[in-house]
C-alpha cells in the first residue's frame, strides 16, 4: 500500500540536549536532579511533533569514545571544553523519555550522531516508497545542512529554543550567500570549523570561502584548476591567496573528510520499527510525572489523543471535566501515596512529613471534587468589558504611534517604538535575535519615556487576562455541577507548596483591579458564603524562627509592619516619616534577601543604581545580623551535607552546589538559602490543613475549595460562618510552634474578590 505524503522526523538528540542545557536555567526535581536539558528536549520534541506531524520518528545519539575522525585527525574536537557532568547525566534520562513515548533511537561506537542521521537519510531514500517521504532533521547543529535536498530539510533553532527555522535549499542558499547544500562540506574545508577544531585553510574566512566556491564550484575543481595552472585560477585567485591554498592543501583535504558525514554507518531499520503511532498514555504520564514536568503532561497527552482520534479539543476538555472524578481519582491517589513513601525512603521527607502528606491525600482529593462555582453570565459580561477596554487602548496606542500595527507582534512593536517613534532604548536589553526587547520588564524601564509605554503594558495585561482566564474559564465549567475543578498538585513544587493547574488560579493577579474583577466571578452556592484564612508575613515568621534574628523576631512578636520597620532602620528615619517608595524598597529587599536576590536583580526590580543596590543589601545585613549568619551557615551546611532542609525535615538535595559551572553553582546556593524558609512555610500550611480536617472543619457545610499561596478559601453555610471563622483562625494559628506567633487574617465575602 503506498505511503503517500509520509514524513520522517530524525532527532539529533545530543545537539538538542546541549542547546537546551545552555539555553535554560538549572531546573531541578525535588530530589535535586538537574533536568533543564531534558525539559528543553521535551519542548522541542513536542514542537516538532506538533508542527511536522511525522509518520516515522527516530532519534540518534553520540556514543562516548573516539570516532573514525579522531583516527584521521587526532586534534579533532580537541579544543572543545568538556561539558559539565550535569549535562551528561541527563542523556540517559532523555533516552528513558523517548522510550516512554515509543520513539526508537540509535547509537553506534565509533560514529557520531551526525553519521547515523546521514545514514538513515540515505537509507530512507532508497526504500521502496512512492512518493519519496519528506525527511526533517531536528537539530541544533548546522553540520546537518549538508544533507538538505528536495526531500530533506533541517528544523533548527536560531537562538534559544523558541526561535526556530526550517532549512530547505533556498534557506541554505540565503544563509551561505548563494551556496547550495552540496557545497557546505567544501565551505568548511576552506574556512574550517572552530567548534569541532576542523582547521580549514589558515587565513581563509567566511567571505573568501564563499567566493572561492562560487568561482570554482567545489574543492576538487579548485585544485584541478590550480594544478592545470589555468587562466581561471590565475585570474580569480590573488597571489597570496593562491599560495595559501597550495601550501595548505593537505589541511583542506583532511578538513573536508572531517566535515563530511558518513552515510554508511552500521545502521539498518524497517519502516515498522520507526513508525510513530502515538504513545502509551500511562507510560508517558509516568515518565513526565517522575521528572515533575506537570505543565507538559497535558500538552503531550493532548497531542497523542489528537493524532489518534481527532477529538474536538473543546468537547474533549468538557468530557474530561465531567469524568474528572469518576474513576481516575483513586488511581492518582495511589500513585501519590507510592511517591510519598518513596520520598520518605530516599530521605527527602522525614517520618513526620510522610505521615502528614499521606494524611493530606484525601483532603486534597476532596478539595478537587468540591471545585468552585463560576458565574457564567458574569464572565461573559466581563469578556465584553475587557474587549471594549482592549479596543479603547488600541485606539489610543495607534493614535500616539500614528499608525496601526499588530500589537501582539514583538517585532512590529519594537520597530514602531524604537525606530518609527524614536523612543530611547537606553538600558533596554536585546532579544537573542538582536532586536530591542519589548517584554514587560524591559518596557517598565522606559515607562516614563513616552505615554504610549504605560498604555502598551496595560493593553498586554488586559489581553492576557481576557484570553487566559475570562474567555477560557467558561470552557472549563463542569456541565453537571456548574463548577470548575482545578487540579491541585500536592507535590507540585520542590519547596512542598502545592501548585494548581487547569486552570492555574495562582496566576490571577491578587492586587490589581482587573484580577479582582475576575475573582468576583467565583461565587458560592445559594445559602453559602466564602471564608478565607490567610497567613500574614508567613515567610518572615519562618525566617525569624530559623535564623533567630533578634530584630526581626522582636518586630513580629510586637505585631509590627516588618517592611516599615526595615525601612526605618535602613534609612534611619522614624516609622511615621517613611515614604511609600522607601517601604517598597524595604519590602523588595526583605523578600529579595530571603530568595537570593543580588545587587543586579535588586537594581533591576527597583530602578535604583547597582551601587545603591549593593549598599542597601550591605546595610540590610548589618541591620539583620542573624539573617546574614543564617544565609552563610545554610550554604556552608548544604555544601557539607549535600542538602538543604526545612525546620520539619523536608530536604532538597543539591549536589550541583559543587558544580564546576559557576552558573549552576550560584543557582544551587540561591536555592539552598531560600528552601528552608519557603519549605517551612509550606510545611506549616499543610499541618494546618491536616489539623483542620482532623477537627472536622472541612465538611458538607464548610467545604475547602481553594489552597493558594498562604491562603485557604472555604465555602461555608451562612449560619455557620462566624463559628467556623473563629475555629479556622484558632487552629491555623496553632498549626506549629515557632519563635514568633503565627498570625492569620480572616475575611468573609459573597465572592472570591471580597476575600
Amino acid at each position: 500500500m503506498p505511503t503517500k505524503g509520509k514524513k520522517l522526523l530524525i532527532i539529533d538528540a545530543n545537539a538538542i540536549i546541549h542547546r537546551a542545557f545552555h539555553a535554560l536555567p538549572p531546573l531541578q526535581t525535588k530530589k535535586g536532579e538537574i533536568v533543564n536539558a531534558v525539559y528543553g528536549f521535551c519542548l522541542m520534541f513536542l514542537k516538532a511533533i506538533n508542527e511536522i506531524k511525522p509518520d516515522y520518528v527516530v532519534a540518534c545519539f553520540d556514543m562516548k569514545g573516539p570516532t573514525f575522525r579522531h583516527t584521521q585527525f587526532k586534534e579533532y574536537k580537541a579544543k572543545r571544553l568538556k561539558a559539565p557532568d550535569e549535562l551528561y547525566s541527563q542523556i540517559d534520562i532523555v533516552k528513558r523519555v523517548l522510550t516512554a513515548f515509543s520513539v526508537p533511537f540509535f547509537e553506534r561506537q565509533g560514529y557520531e550522531a551526525d553519521d547515523l542521521i546521514a545514514t538513515i537519510d540515505s537509507l530512507m531514500k532508497k526504500k521502496q516508497i512512492s512518493p519519496k517521504p519528506e525527511i526533517v532533521i531536528l537539530s541544533g547543529d548546522m553540520d546537518n545542512l549538508q544533507l538538505v535536498s528536495d526531500n530533506t530539510k533541517v528544523y533548527t533553532m536560531r537562538k534559544g529554543l523558541k526561535d526556530t527555522i526550517l532549512y530547505g535549499i533556498d534557506e541554505v542558499k540565503e544563509k551561505y550567500d548563494g551556496l547550495v547544500p552540496s557545497q557546505v562540506v567544501d565551505y568548511k574545508a576552506l574556512r574550517g570549523d572552530p567548534s569541532d577544531n576542523i582547521p580549514g585553510i589558515t587565513g581563509i574566512g567566511e567571505k573568501t570561502a564563499i567566493q572561492i566556491l562560487k568561482d570554482f564550484g567545489s574543492l576538487e575543481n579548485l585544485y584541478k584548476e590550480i594544478e592545470k595552472n589555468s587562466e581561471k585560477a590565475i585570474t580569480f585567485l590573488k597571489p597570496n591567496l593562491l599560495q595559501k591554498i597550495i601550501d595548505y592543501k593537505d589541511q583542506a583535504i583532511i578538513s573536508q573528510k572531517l566535515a563530511q558525514m558518513d552515510n554508511n554507518a552500521p545502521v539498518d531499520f524497517s519502516l515498522k520499527e520507526i513508525e510513530f503511532k502515538g504513545f502509551d498514555k500511562e507510560k508517558a504520564q509516568k515518565a513526565l510525572e517522575g521528572l515533575e514536568f506537570f505543565t507538559l503532561i497535558d500538552k503531550f497527552l493532548g497531542l497523542n489523543s489528537q493524532k489518534k482520534s481527532f477529538v474536538n479539543k473543546e468537547k474533549k476538555t468538557r468530557d474530561s471535566q465531567n469524568n474528572l472524578f469518576s474513576g481516575s481519582s483513586a488511581k492518582n491517589e495511589n500513585n501519590l501515596e507510592e511517591e510519598i513513601k518513596t520520598l520518605g525512603k530516599e530521605g527527602v521527607l522525614s517520618r513526620e512529613l510522610v505521615k502528614l502528606e499521606l494524611d493530606l491525600l484525601p483532603v486534597v482529593e476532596q478539595m478537587q471534587k468540591n471545585g468552585i462555582k463560576v458565574d457564567f453570565k458574569g464572565l461573559n459580561k466581563l469578556s465584553l468589558d475587557f474587549e471594549k477596554e482592549i479596543e479603547n487602548l488600541q485606539k489610543e496606542i495607534f493614535k500616539l504611534a500614528k499608525k496601526e500595527f499588530n500589537l501582539n507582534s514583538p517585532s512590529q512593536l519594537s520597530e514602531v517604538l524604537f525606530f518609527n517613534m524614536g523612543i530611547s532604548a537606553l538600558g533596554v536589553k536585546k532579544t537573542p535575535g538582536g532586536a530591542i526587547s519589548t517584554n514587560a520588564d524591559e518596557l517598565k524601564k522606559i515607562a516614563t519615556e513616552n505615554p504610549i509605554i504605560p498604555l502598551i503594558i496595560e493593553y498586554r495585561e488586559v489581553f492576557k487576562l481576557k484570553t487566559g482566564f475570562v474567555d477560557s474559564l467558561p470552557k472549563m465549567i463542569n456541565s453537571k455541577d456548574g463548577r470548575i475543578h482545578p487540579h491541585f498538585h500536592q507535590l507540585g513544587t520542590e519547596t512542598g507548596r502545592m501548585s494548581c493547574s487547569d486552570p492555574n488560579l495562582q496566576n490571577i493577579p491578587i492586587k490589581t483591579k482587573l484580577g479582582k474583577k475576575i475573582r468576583e466571578c467565583f461565587v458560592p452556592e445559594d445559602g453559602f458564603i466564602f471564608l478565607s484564612g490567610d497567613y500574614s508575613q508567613m515567610d518572615f515568621r519562618s525566617a525569624a524562627s530559623l535564623s533567630g534574628d533578634e530584630k526581626m523576631t522582636r518586630f513580629l512578636q510586637q505585631g509590627k509592619d516588618i517592611h516599615l520597620m526595615t525601612a526605618s532602620l535602613i534609612f534611619k528615619v522614624k516609622e511615621t516619616e517613611i515614604t511609600e517608595k522607601q517601604r517598597y524598597l524595604a519590602k523588595t529587599l526583605n523578600y529579595g534577601v530571603l530568595y537570593g536576590l543580588g545587587p543586579y536583580g535588586f537594581a533591576g526590580r527597583t530602578g535604583i543604581s547597582f551601587k545603591e543596590a549593593r549598599e542597601f543589601i550591605a546595610q540590610y545585613f548589618e541591620t539583620f545580623e542573624g539573617i546574614k549568619k543564617f544565609v552563610a551557615e545554610t550554604i556552608i551546611q548544604t555544601k557539607k551535607e549535600g542538602f538543604s532542609q526545612t525546620m520539619f525535615g523536608r530536604k532538597r538535595f543539591l549536589s550541583e552546589i559543587h558544580s564546576r559551572d559557576p552558573r549552576i553553582r550560584a543557582q544551587a546556593e540561591r536555592i539552598a538559602r531560600n528552601f528552608p524558609v519557603q519549605g517551612t512555610s509550606a510545611d506549616i500550611m499543610k499541618m494546618a490543613m491536616a489539623k483542620l480536617d482532623k477537627e472536622n472543619i472541612f465538611n458538607k457545610e464548610s467545604k475547602l475549595v481553594l489552597q493558594l499561596h498562604d491562603e485557604l478559601v472555604l465555602e461555608v453555610k451562612k449560619e455557620r460562618v462566624k463559628e467556623t471563622e473563629k475555629r479556622l483562625k484558632e487552629i491555623m494559628e496553632k498549626a506549629a510552634v515557632l519563635k514568633v506567633p503565627l498570625k492569620v487574617e480572616t475575611k468573609i465575602g459573597e465572592n472570591w474578590g471580597e476575600v
